[in-house]
């Protein structure tokens, strides 16, 4: 270690100079955090499902719509399903979304 000077105004200096430094290796430590950070904040978005059903308010929740996965009028009752669990909503008379038009891409008849 190095020697201090014995004066107390030496050392103060001292103590003001590496209380700067202090302050200057923390920002650079802040950084360089946020710099490695940055990567995991910019993965994309997760792919939405390729089917959602659409569940009605209440008890029982019944299915009321089929949407394709990127349909913008897809609500928060939403959830995901397979092409097949689609075909069979639609087929069972569950309606099909008129915006995204799930039937038409399946390619069910109307």
């Amino acid at each position: 270690m190095s020697e201090l000077p014995p004066d107390l105004p030496r050392l103060r200096t001292v103590a003001t100079y590496l209380r700067g430094e202090l302050v200057r290796a923390e920002r650079a430590l802040n950084t360089a955090e946020e710099r490695e950070a940055l990567p995991a904040r910019r993965r994309p978005p997760a792919e939405p499902p390729a089917w959602l059903i659409e569940r009605g308010i209440g008890a029982g929740r019944l299915p009321v719509r089929v949407h394709a996965g990127g349909c913008w009028d897809s609500r928060k009752r939403c959830t995901a399903i397979s092409t097949d669990q689609a075909r069979r909503a639609l087929v069972e008379g569950i309606p099909a979304c008129p915006h995204c038009r799930p039937d038409t891409a399946l390619g069910m008849p109307e």
